[in-house]
């Protein structure tokens, strides 16, 4: 019998790529907070996963825009998985032209890494249940 990984897993390994693309997204945009003319960008996590499960196939994943007011973004492949950015709409945006707001994208990232940490740890958990049937339990 054979064991297949796209079943034992999931969602969860195309949520781990996906939250990693997002946590590199993230540091960019606090790492151009003071670039004139810079504007902070994002993924929408709901809106690939959703599209990802739609599809079936996890190497489809794609953004698609959910507000009228979303601009679309450059394309960025990463790791297979094929993702619009969206560019962040400002709340208050300054006067070089840059959008972003350091608090929220620190906000953003924290959040963003602890649900990366948490996806990481169901997934060891996932391993070593898998790893304890094939060891027949010991």
């Amino acid at each position: 019998m054979s064991i297949n990984f796209d079943k034992a897993l999931g969602i969860h390994e195309q949520a781990l790529q996906v939250r990693d693309k997002r946590n590199e997204v993230l540091a960019t945009n606090i790492a151009n907070a003071d670039t004139p003319g810079y504007k902070a960008q994002d993924i929408d996590f709901k809106a690939v996963l959703s599209q990802s499960a739609a599809s079936g196939n996890s190497m489809q994943l794609a953004m698609r825009t959910t507000n009228s007011g979303h601009m679309q973004g450059m394309g960025a492949a990463t790791d297979g998985l094929p993702m619009d950015l969206q560019y962040r709409v400002p709340t208050q945006p300054s006067e070089d032209g840059n959008t972003v707001d350091t608090h929220l994208e620190q906000a953003e990232f924290a959040d963003n890494a602890m649900r990366y940490q948490a996806t990481l740890s169901f997934l060891s958990s996932r391993f070593s249940g898998m790893k304890s049937v094939l060891q027949g339990g010991r």
